[in-house]
């Protein structure tokens, strides 16, 4: 293996080490969005649930904070619990955009990484041919040997950029695609925590509830300037 890393060139060495720093990153991440860390489960069902009763103090929603992401979410959303529903749900909303953002650590540099691999491997292709030429240049096509390191060059380094970037694109897609779904159901849980507050604040009358109310209120208007007018004949 040590003599397959020489054969490539000085361009092996940014390679093995992009390589280390995307697998580091990779365990670090499958350990820190693992499921049961971000989302409890029953987390949101239970917060409901304290919310209900009116079971929270201090200590309690610091608790939850430090619980999960989740968490840190719900408590955010308790700790301004008897606004208005608009000013919670922003609440909620700026909280979610840092929570997001720590969930998604590394994941640029990951990225990159998957970028960057390629573009070493068509480095190392092209000082692999560079040197065929010069070797050509000096001592001309009879020595084989000498084309062959160059070519093996090029080769072995365009090898090592794809191995290293295939991998990391892979992991990267993935590990987005984990975050976006957790996401969404973090946001399915902050939902169903502001209807369940903004019951208890006396403002979880839905849209099409309030117009339902206001079509009778609004016949009742003529109504009673026409019974107005009766009486005064």
């Amino acid at each position: 293996m040590l003599e397959f890393l020489k054969a490539g060139g000085w361009v092996m060495l940014p390679i093995v080490v992009l390589s280390i720093v995307a697998l580091a990153i990779v365990v670090e991440r499958f350990w820190t969005l693992r499921r049961k860390s971000v989302l409890p489960p029953g987390l949101g069902r239970d917060v409901r649930e304290w919310a209900a009763t009116r079971q929270l103090d201090p200590a309690h929603i610091e608790a939850l904070r430090q619980n999960s992401p989740l968490g840190e979410l719900l408590a955010a959303a308790l700790d301004v619990r008897d606004r208005p529903r608009e000013q919670i749900k922003e609440r909620v909303e700026d909280v979610g955009r840092h929570v997001v953002h720590r969930m998604e650590r590394f994941m640029n540099m990951l990225g990159s990484i998957a970028s960057v691999g390629p573009l070493l491997g068509l480095l190392g292709t092209v000082m692999g041919m560079i040197r065929m030429f010069l070797d050509i240049l000096q001592k001309g096509i009879g020595d084989a040997n000498q084309l062959a390191g160059g070519i093996g060059q090029a080769l072995i380094s365009t090898a090592g950029g794809l191995c290293l970037a295939i991998p990391a694109l892979l992991f990267h897609r993935y590990l987005r695609g984990r975050i976006a779904d957790y996401v969404v159901e973090m946001e399915q849980q902050a939902m169903a925590l502001l209807d369940t507050l903004s019951a208890q604040n006396g403002q979880g009358v839905s849209p099409t509830a309030q117009a339902t109310n206001a079509e009778p209120q609004a016949e009742t208007v003529p109504t009673a300037v026409g019974n107005a007018r009766r009486s005064r004949a």
